[in-house]
């Protein structure tokens, strides 16, 4: 698989379907952030706001413990979690922030060996409440297209219990990636989500056009959060309360 090594901007579909005790399902536009964090500490993007205003800017304070280099962070963390071989990129898939404002649900952090094989994903994930928390998916059975479990342990959603567990899948080539998060109960499947974007090189073309066709395209992500709740709630979904967050900020 041929692999680009600069920042690229995708465009794609977020979908999400409901399975009980109401079907509810529902699909919107999206377009997000594929960025080789090694690649632009060696070299930064002169097109790619990063820690500064833009109209789409990348802040590293929106990730891990909210310094100033996510990227050592990230290597942090997997060096503290035993996880080694990752020599070669580390891929971050995230929101911007569109006029200053982002709220990212979930950002996935691809580790790879220098020969290309997945070493560990990082999925950090935020909720309402500005909490945060992040699934270590390591092992044996790592890569993509390949099913990776994890115990759901952080609130995400009030129409959700923290119970069950999360099913990962994340597939790439060169022209697209998805993300596909599916969660099951006690009592079996419950939920079905993804994200998917055809990939594209970060150019100001590219982040104009994008920007003309889904202008704010980040307070809408809070603003249909809200919207699907309402709609949840008048389809009389159980509401659960929030529990306090995990005592741990990383589980695997």
């Amino acid at each position: 698989m041929m692999v680009a090594t600069g920042a690229l901007l995708a465009t794609g579909v977020v979908r999400h379907r409901r399975l009980r005790p109401a079907l509810h399902a529902f699909a919107y536009r999206t377009w997000f952030l594929l960025l080789p964090m090694r690649a632009l500490r060696a070299l930064p993007d002169p097109h790619l706001a990063r820690n500064r205003r833009g109209l789409a800017s990348f802040h590293d304070a929106d990730h891990g413990d909210g310094g100033p280099d996510a990227l050592a962070w990230a290597e942090a963390l997997l060096a503290r979690e035993g996880i080694t071989g990752v020599d070669g990129e580390i891929w971050l898939q995230t929101y911007p922030r569109v006029l200053g404002y982002a709220f990212k649900p979930v950002s996935f952090w691809y580790c790879h060996a220098a020969d290309g094989a997945l070493r560990a994903v990082l999925a950090e994930v935020n909720n309402t409440f500005g909490e945060r928390h992040v699934y270590l998916l390591d092992g044996p059975g790592l890569g993509f297209g390949r099913e990776l479990p994890a115990h759901k342990v952080f609130h995400v959603s009030p129409f959700c219990k923290v119970e069950g567990r999360y099913r990962f899948r994340f597939m790439r080539t060169a022209e697209r990636i998805v993300a596909r998060i599916d969660h099951d109960d006690s009592d079996g499947e419950l939920l079905q989500t993804s994200v998917s974007g055809t990939l594209a090189p970060y150019t100001p073309r590219a982040l104009h056009a994008v920007l003309w066709a889904m202008p704010l395209m980040t307070l809408a992500v809070i603003a249909r959060i809200h919207w699907q709740a309402l709609r949840l709630a008048l389809k009389r979904v159980p509401f659960f309360s929030k529990p306090e967050p995990p005592g741990a900020f990383i589980s695997r």
